[in-house]
């Protein structure tokens, strides 16, 4: 290597900029979510934490860290276009809450146990990554998304100004399902279709 050439990439290595805190908080979360988490979510989880910083300035120092997300195909979707009313992106990516049972997140997953393929639809609360509740079946149905909404209410009865945020999967369109909500006085909020980080805490947690 020429000479110049060393020093270039020396000086290069020598972040002086007074980073230093904020690249080992992004290490440290990059190794916490085992290298699943882009600069999208690590600045979410910053915010998350307090910590203001521009997705511009995450992305540069990922970059200037060699940290790259692994990116894990879902052979899985439960998007089969508009068969039911569509609700609004109310929750528009603010995955942030003050206190508990106030934002729910909630998805569908095919998972393979052995020989097995199981379906699981878990709630999760974004108040501190709680999951309330859950089912699994051997078949991706209406019912168990319903049941998964049942068995959240009777673990948490008061839930005053509850939205639960999902993508615009099949199940969630469907009429029954959203009667339950409403029954129940919970407002849907639904993904902008094909669009995964308007529900980035329940897609990581899938992945």
């Amino acid at each position: 290597m020429a000479k110049a050439t060393f020093y270039y990439h020396l000086k290069r290595l020598d972040f002086n900029d007074g980073y230093d805190d904020l690249r080992n908080v992004i290490k440290a979360i990059f190794e916490k979510h085992h290298s699943r988490y882009g600069y999208s979510r690590i600045t979410y989880e910053l915010h998350n934490s307090g910590i203001e910083v521009n997705h511009k300035t995450v992305s540069k120092l990922m970059r200037q860290l060699h940290l790259k997300a692994l990116r894990t195909p879902r052979q899985f979707h439960t998007y089969k276009g508009n068969v039911g009313k569509v609700a609004p992106n109310t929750l528009d990516r603010n995955f942030r809450s003050k206190e508990p049972n106030k934002k729910w997140t909630t998805d569908m997953t095919q998972v393979m146990i052995k020989e097995e393929r199981l379906y699981l639809s878990p709630i999760l609360d974004m108040f501190n990554g709680e999951i309330i509740t859950y089912t699994m079946t051997s078949r991706p149905s209406l019912k168990m998304v319903i049941d998964m909404v049942h068995k959240a209410m009777k673990k948490i009865p008061k839930h005053e100004g509850l939205i639960l945020h999902s993508d615009q999967g099949w199940h969630y369109q469907n009429k029954r399902y959203q009667n339950v909500l409403e029954k129940n006085g919970i407002e849907q909020s639904m993904s902008r279709k094909g669009n995964c980080l308007d529900n980035a805490m329940m897609e990581n947690y899938l992945g």
